[in-house]
């Protein structure tokens, strides 16, 4: 794949060249990813795909600025991650970036509209319940303001999940397997829920996946081969 050129930024919402993660083992150094280079415009739609243990999560934390890199560079909203610190990386993802993620990372202690308000009070949002509620409604939910998680079905969590990612009106979202723990009827609603989101938001959309059916919903397809990347398709 040919390296993106850093003049394009920040034309190009996420990008990476050269990105390698490597790990120490007790029998020497593990290659999780080698020289990964991608460019992925506004609103493009890109799935990650491999066998497991082949360094899709691993790309997709990389990129997301979550963890950082052995070596490579990887720009996000216009922005070097390598010259930014912790805090720096952190207030970036919170104004600008959605995460769902296959476990759903909602607060056990929160409400599902509370889980939602929560990165909308952090991040100093106005009117921050009357969006929350409203993301709420968007996943067909707002009766259920006022259950905890404990109360909703793994498919309504996601869907709270998703909600959440979506409210803080993100540039990007990233999701890592979003159907992975659903079955698979669930699993297609929520596939049709979050790809009628991103286009209605016009959001650039960035996933793991194993799931073929979520990968063909994606304009671009990623393969991932024991950490080397290869474009695997266009739609």
């Amino acid at each position: 794949m040919t390296p993106p050129d850093p003049t394009q930024f920040p034309a190009d919402v996420v990008a990476a060249r050269g990105l390698s993660q490597r790990v120490a083992t007790g029998e020497g150094t593990l290659d999780i990813l080698t020289d990964v280079s991608l460019a992925v415009k506004a609103g493009e739609t890109l799935a990650i795909v491999g066998a497991s243990g082949s360094g899709k999560s691993t790309l997709l934390g990389l990129l997301a600025g979550l963890d950082q890199a052995s070596s490579g560079e990887v720009w996000l909203l216009g922005e070097r991650l390598n010259e930014l610190d912790e805090d720096a990386r952190a207030r970036l993802r919170a104004r600008r970036v959605g995460f769902v993620f296959q476990s759903f990372q909602l607060l056990p202690a929160l409400t599902a509209l509370e889980n939602i308000l929560l990165p909308l009070e952090l991040s100093g949002e106005s009117g921050a319940r009357e969006r929350a509620a409203h993301w709420l409604d968007q996943v067909g939910l707002g009766a259920r303001a006022g259950h905890y998680p404990r109360q909703l079905s793994g498919g309504e969590q996601q869907r709270v999940a998703i909600a959440r990612a979506f409210a803080t009106d993100p540039s990007v979202v990233f999701a890592d397997e979003p159907t992975g723990n659903l079955d698979a009827d669930t699993g297609a609603r929520i596939i049709d829920l979050l790809f009628a989101l991103n286009a209605s938001a016009r959001t650039t959309l960035i996933l793991v996946t194993h799931d073929n059916a979520l990968a063909s919903r994606c304009r671009r397809r990623l393969q991932l081969t024991a950490g080397r990347a290869h474009e695997a398709g266009q739609a």
